[in-house]
């Protein structure tokens, strides 16, 4: 039986290109019938998609020794070459039944709390309703990223978003080597990397591509930051047939970066380094429902809201003596969840006009301390 897996899919330029001076159709073709595969399996995939600078030069017909180098050209490639990039995902995926959504993040997108889940929430629902979210760094007011190619990064911080079991990071390289082998014919690929210190950083270094922005640096980066926050990571050639497949159901192709934190260990150790930002007082039957029966808190058992909080930071939960029984991260803020304390969750909407869900502190961003 498969285990059914949150997946989250890294395409850079240079697979997309296939080693033409365009989009490669057929490699999107094929891309597009893998990942037809793994939703009629049940799992769930996110695809985060370079390739907008490129096709913008396809469009517009512009050579690669040619063209200007300064940032605010590439960015305009970005402008024309996003929206060229989606319609051909579009018809693409359409041929597969599958419906695909366009997302456009930027590190600053996932850096501050209420757009992170802003971010979250969309791509939970989408997922819900079996649309496929295909994610790209918003090159066009994103200049670092522009200048590092961070759509590897970008993808890690996806994964975690999400809570993705599996990030799959495709390249024209068949993974990470010793050394690069292009220059030492002695190389040899290293299929799994337990830690990564300085000599994997070592082994990474020097490989980028002649027309992505990206490397086996920033992948090697993205991995680290996929299997912290306990998503397991992999390095994969993009050309290899049925890859994605064979890499999901645990073939060794590439480089695999295994994880050895759950997601919500993962988020529980950064609540904890958090600093509280206020602190709701809850009733003795909440606190019960929190400490003996791993619930979530719900705005009935909420009596007393303290500070000054946005939504999604991290506040303390008290009991009615005052003691600390845990920490999370809260769904509203402070006026909201004011003006919603004591209410049942049927009564948010009526109260707010809006919810941002039934649960002041889910129970997976909730630690009892």
């Amino acid at each position: 039986m498969i285990h059914k897996m949150r997946i989250v899919i890294k395409v850079g330029t240079n697979v997309l290109r296939a080693g033409t001076q365009r989009i490669h159709r057929p490699r999107v073709i094929d891309i597009a019938r893998q990942i037809a595969k793994l939703n009629a399996d049940g799992h769930e995939p996110l695809l985060v998609s370079s390739g907008a600078i490129f096709a913008g030069r396809e469009l517009l017909g512009t050579e690669p020794r040619t063209q200007r180098k300064d940032i605010p050209y590439k960015q305009m490639l970005a402008a024309v070459g996003q929206g060229r990039l989606l319609t051909l995902y579009q018809r693409i995926f359409e041929m597969y039944d599958i419906t695909v959504a366009q997302a456009l993040l930027t590190r600053a997108d996932l850096a501050n709390r209420t757009r992170y889940l802003n971010a979250r929430n969309t791509l939970q629902i989408l997922l819900q309703q079996k649309v496929l979210p295909i994610i790209n760094e918003n090159d066009v007011v994103a200049v670092e990223e522009i200048k590092f190619g961070d759509n590897d990064n970008l993808s890690a911080l996806v994964a975690n978003l999400i809570d993705a079991d599996l990030l799959i990071m495709l390249t024209d390289q068949p993974g990470l080597f010793t050394t690069d082998p292009r220059q030492d014919a002695g190389a040899k690929l290293i299929e799994r990397v337990i830690t990564i210190d300085d000599s994997i950083r070592a082994a990474a270094r020097g490989s980028n591509g002649e027309v992505g922005t990206g490397g086996m640096v920033t992948k090697i980066a993205a991995a680290e930051l996929a299997t912290r926050s306990g998503t397991e990571a992999v390095i994969a050639p993009g050309n290899e047939p049925d890859v994605i497949t064979r890499v999901v159901n645990g073939e060794m192709l590439g480089t695999r970066f295994p994880t050895q934190l759950s997601h919500v260990e993962s988020r529980k150790r950064w609540i904890l380094a958090e600093s509280a930002q206020g602190e709701v007082k809850i009733d003795d039957g909440a606190a019960e429902a929190l400490v003996k029966r791993g619930k979530s808190l719900l705005a009935v058992g909420v009596v007393e809201v303290t500070g000054n909080f946005n939504r999604g930071s991290t506040i303390r939960v008290l009991n009615q003596r005052g003691q600390e029984i845990g920490r999370g991260i809260t769904n509203y803020n402070t006026r909201d969840l004011r003006a919603i304390c004591g209410k049942h969750s049927d009564q948010i909407v009526e109260a707010l006009g809006f919810d941002y869900g039934h649960t002041v502190i889910h129970r997976d961003n909730l630690v009892i301390v």
